[in-house]
This record gives C-alpha cells, sequence and structure tokens, in this order.
C-alpha cells in the first residue's frame, strides 16, 4: 500500500511539472520577440544649387622649361650654380675649357686688324688711281673674311660659355667639374615656376561650352588646401581622332610654389550655368547590381498611441557626385529624412531610433588629413 502511494506521488509530481513546462512553452510560442531599435545617424534631403562643372585629369608643365644641355664637346671648368637654387636669365652656369678657342682667336683678331690696315692703305691708293678696283675688292674680302673668322671662334667660346636662358629654378646638377661634355649632354633641369601650363582632355560634345577665360580649379592629393584657380587660355582646334577628345590648356598662378611641372592634377572647369539639385550624403546609399537604395525613416503611431521610427527602403537613381555628396535624380523630395550611418545593420519595417552625436560630416569639398 505504501508502495503505490509513493508511485501514485511520484506520478502526480511528474505531470505537474510537465503541465507548467507546456505552460512557459505555450507563452514563449504567443509572445512576439521585443527586437530594440538600432542607433542612426540621419539628415533631411535638401535642394541646394550647384554650379555645373566639367571635369578631368590634367598634367603641370612649364610655360618655360628645358633641360640645359651642352652644344660643343669639351671639358667642364667651372661649375657657377647651386643645385635646386634660382637664377635670372644670362646668370653663367657652366664654363668649358676655351682656352684653344682664346689662343685662335688673339690670331683671328691680329688677321683682321692686319687685313683692315690693308684695306684701308688700298682704299688711300684707289682715291690716287694707282692700285685698280679688283685689287681693292679683293682686300675688303679679306678683311670681311677675317672679321668672320673672328666672329665664328667667338661664337664657339659662347657656346662654351653656358648661361641661364631664362629666369627661373634650377634642379639637381647632373654633371661635374672636370668632366667632359659630348654635344647634347644634360646638364641641369631649368623650370620658370611662376606660371604653369595645366593640359587636359574633354569629350567631344562639350566643345560647345567651352571659351578661353573660364576658370578652372585644381585639387589632388598633392595640393593642400584650398583648390588653385587658372583659367583657361587656349583650346586645340582640332579634336583628336582615336579618342574624340579635343585638348585644352589653362593657365595657372603658381607664384607660392604648391604645384610643379610633370604633376597630374584634377581639373574642374566652372560653366556659367547653375543646376537645382537633390543632395544627399553619399554614405546614405546602398549601391547594389539590381539597383541604388536609401533607407527612409517614417513615423508610425502605434495602437496604443505611442510613436515609434520605422525605416523603409526606396530605390533611387542617382547623378553627379562632388564631395561627399551624391545628386538624387528621382526616388526622394526635398524634407525626406534618411539614414546616414548604420544603413548595412537595417531591414525595412525596423525600428530606429536616431543618435547624431555621431554623424559623419559630410562636406563638399573634402580634405584628406593624416591620422
Amino acid at each position: 500500500m505504501k508502495t503505490f502511494l509513493a508511485i501514485l506521488a511520484m506520478v502526480a509530481l511528474v505531470g505537474a511539472i510537465i503541465l507548467i513546462k507546456v505552460a512557459q512553452i505555450n507563452k514563449l510560442i504567443h509572445t512576439k520577440a521585443v527586437i530594440p531599435p538600432e542607433a542612426v545617424s540621419t539628415v533631411q534631403a535638401k535642394e541646394e544649387t550647384w554650379q555645373r562643372t566639367l571635369t578631368s585629369v590634367g598634367s603641370v608643365t612649364a610655360v618655360q622649361g628645358v633641360t640645359v644641355s651642352a652644344e660643343l664637346d669639351g671639358k667642364i671648368v667651372e661649375i657657377a650654380f647651386e643645385a635646386g637654387s634660382k637664377v635670372k636669365a644670362g646668370d653663367l652656369l657652366v664654363k668649358q675649357d676655351t682656352t684653344v678657342e682664346e689662343a685662335q682667336l688673339r690670331s683671328a683678331e691680329a688677321n683682321a686688324e692686319l687685313a683692315r690696315v690693308n684695306l684701308e692703305r688700298t682704299r688711300e691708293l684707289l682715291a690716287k688711281a694707282t692700285v685698280s678696283q679688283a685689287q681693292f675688292d679683293a682686300d675688303a674680302a679679306t678683311y670681311k673674311q677675317a672679321v668672320a673668322a673672328g666672329d665664328n671662334i667667338r661664337a664657339t667660346i659662347a657656346k662654351k660659355t653656358i648661361k641661364a636662358p631664362f629666369t627661373g629654378q634650377l634642379g639637381i646638377r647632373l654633371v661635374n667639374l672636370g668632366q667632359n661634355l659630348k654635344a647634347g649632354d644634360a646638364i641641369v633641369s631649368l623650370q620658370a615656376l611662376g606660371k604653369l601650363f595645366v593640359d587636359f582632355y574633354l569629350p567631344q560634345e562639350q566643345v560647345g561650352k567651352l571659351k578661353a577665360g573660364l576658370k578652372v580649379l585644381l585639387s589632388g592629393d598633392a595640393i593642400e588646401g584650398t583648390p588653385i584657380e587658372g583659367a583657361i587660355t587656349a583650346i586645340n582646334p582640332d579634336v583628336d581622332s582615336s579618342t574624340r577628345n579635343i585638348r585644352v590648356q589653362a593657365t595657372v598662378d603658381n607664384t607660392a610654389g604648391r604645384i610643379r611641372p610633370g604633376m597630374y592634377v584634377d581639373v574642374a572647369v566652372d560653366l556659367p550655368v547653375t543646376d537645382k539639385v537633390l543632395t544627399i550624403p553619399s554614405t546614405a546609399v546602398l549601391y547594389a547590381p539590381f539597383g541604388d537604395t536609401v533607407y527612409v525613416v517614417d513615423e508610425k503611431t502605434g495602437e496604443d498611441g505611442a510613436k515609434t521610427l520605422i525605416v523603409r527602403q526606396q530605390i533611387v537613381r542617382l547623378g553627379s557626385r562632388r564631395g561627399d555628396f551624391v545628386v538624387v535624380s528621382s526616388g526622394l523630395k526635398a524634407g525626406d529624412t534618411i539614414v546616414t550611418s548604420g544603413v548595412f545593420r537595417l531591414r525595412p519595417g525596423g525600428a530606429v531610433k536616431v543618435n547624431n552625436d555621431l554623424a559623419p560630416d559630410a562636406q563638399l569639398a573634402p580634405k584628406v588629413t593624416d591620422s
């Protein structure tokens, strides 16, 4: 009897435990899980006025720039410049050995002086009709030949006395004292940096929009601070037949020395036309092959009257870009609140809470800084 009661009590206890567990499971099944809202930063899509621009990549060249080289063979006996220094037009750079030419010049000058004296004597005798006109002409020719021989030697000496052809800044010295130069050997680079050319190409369909005087802005990784301003000064009359692009040249003032010949820069040509555009930060866009989307924040009122923020995914068509912003051609309207950070964690219909304390600082002209 006692054994039976013990078994009965055990069964009742197990049954009670089972009923409790079943009740707990049913409660969990019928209870909706509460997902906490995602923290995001937001911004409103807004209309702005953008000046229409044409963009390209350009190459910087010097208005005046050469690699100074030797015209004649000769040994270097003097180097009169320091690498990297600034020089004026006519400053001596390198002098080659001219001892042989100088000796030849003294001989040529002596011959020219003798020829001159003979010519003067013949002129006096011709006036007295004691010599023929032919003799006078021969002496005059001899004198001219002697003078020309001296001028030829002087020209050789001048070519071996190498001077700066224009004012500018020198580069790294490529020769040494005592070196025997051959004609054409490079000595040093000389660049005039006060004004520089920027050559760039634009598609042929933009030709009608271009004219001399349009402002250009130069930027790039090597240009710190504000963009450098310049103006279009030349447009090629022909279009490249292989690329169908037209070559354009701008001139910029480089008094501050911010750019150098040989650099490449980003070029923006400001056109005298403005457009009204709807812009959003580019960080708000989810790029995908089937279409670019953004998350729009809407306010929803629940059955209990409580207001919550939910997001919906909206397909957008994008236009041009400028800095950290992108133009929205369709899909949004001015004033729409969109998510700018945290978009990869969202799902359509999900709840969000707005926290703009750490919102990304979108700028039209962002600058890269060292971290």
